[in-house]
């Protein structure tokens, strides 16, 4: 039996998920390294929206960051995110 403070913390895991900006935005940085000027164009989005995504998605150790002159780039912290995107897109296009 999974105790109740590991359930939460992959609850929140899956939150991330959740929100169809964040799953737009993992997917960009599941393909490369973003500045964040480059995610608020792709995106379609104000400067903010995305900053205010990214800030949760670093909160939550989901991505990591570096600082070069006046740009902040962005990649994921590490594959996890990343695979489970990945596999739940290539389970829906198999139309399970």
């Amino acid at each position: 039996m999974l105790n109740l403070d590991d359930a939460r913390t992959v609850a929140r895991f899956f939150q991330v998920l959740a929100d169809p900006t964040r799953v737009r935005m993992i997917k960009a940085l599941a393909d490369g390294e973003w500045c964040v000027s480059d995610l608020t164009h792709a995106l379609k989005m104000d400067q903010p929206a995305v900053s205010h995504q990214l800030k949760y998605l670093r909160e939550l150790r989901l991505v990591k960051w570096k600082k070069s002159g006046r740009h902040v780039y962005y990649t994921l912290a590490d594959s996890h995110v990343r695979e489970t995107l990945l596999a739940s897109i290539a389970h829906l296009e198999c139309g399970v």
